[in-house]
């Protein structure tokens, strides 16, 4: 399990982050971090992935990872940023292998090749496996990327906007392996994302962030609410429930306090 307490993170003289504790992140579950542009949803992954400098604890375990070196806590954490694999002419398959290997030494050649065609063909992007990451659309890479991260085997991966360039059958696939690979390792996922009604459906909780500090937290149907919609995004709506039972974000107008701070 994964808990973050205290957490502050700043960039020079500006606050980022600032004295934030949130609720654990049990094994075998998903924790949306949803918030507006700044809110810090970048910054908190990039912090527990030991990317950011920062004060306050991150323990994975019973283990506090914020004195682990960088070698040791990339053992523990698949970290996929926003930025794109670069469009090198490396092959997609040797990408992935080589992140299999860069943390999997024990595994031997055959079974680094084995795990790496195991992800492929988990993800449904084989036919990729042989081209150049420069010869693939943004979607593309980014779903190469995410195959970096779970061929690793991290008990806990770190998901920033892995969506925001794949189209919906692929958004629907990518959450479908995700969630399987979660559960059945029994690892953690924080994933950060845009898309509220993506994650309420298919996220075990989610966390609301305003300027680096914690709005909501908690099961989808009970941290989203009216007024947690209007403090983190500034704008009008309503909550629904589909025929299904999940809760869904209609979005009607930008609040008009808002509107007159811009």
């Amino acid at each position: 399990m994964l808990n973050i307490s205290h957490l502050q993170v700043s960039y020079g003289a500006a606050r980022v982050i600032g004295d934030l504790s949130l609720p654990t992140v049990m094994p075998g579950s998903i924790t949306a971090v949803l918030g507006p542009n700044g809110a810090g949803k970048s910054t908190l992954l990039k912090t527990i992935a030991g990317l950011a400098s920062c004060r306050g604890t991150v323990i994975l375990n019973d283990e506090n990872i914020t004195t682990k070196s960088q070698r040791a806590r990339s053992q523990m954490i698949g970290y996929l940023p926003q930025t794109l694999p670069l469009p090198t002419t490396l092959v997609a398959y040797e990408a992935v292998l080589s992140a299999c290997r860069s943390v999997r030494s024990d595994l031997s050649r055959v079974e680094a090749e084995k795990a790496t065609e195991d992800t492929f063909d988990r993800l449904g992007i084989r036919h990729l496996a042989m081209r150049g990451l420069d010869q693939l659309s943004g979607g593309q890479r980014q779903m190469v990327g995410l195959a970096q991260v779970i061929v690793r085997e991290p008990p806990v991966m770190l998901l920033d906007e892995p969506t925001s360039a794949l189209d919906l059958r692929c958004q629907l696939g990518l959450f479908y392996v995700v969630k399987s690979i979660i559960r059945g390792r029994t690892a953690c996922c924080l994933v950060a994302l845009h898309d509220i009604n993506l994650a309420m459906r298919h996220c075990d909780q989610i966390i609301l962030l305003r300027d680096g500090d914690l709005v909501a937290a908690g099961l989808p149907a009970e941290a989203m609410t009216e007024q947690a919609l209007h403090s983190t995004y500034a704008v009008e709506g309503r909550i629904e429930t589909c025929r299904l039972g999940t809760p869904y974000v209609i979005a009607n107008r930008v609040s008009s306090d808002a509107a007159l701070e811009n």
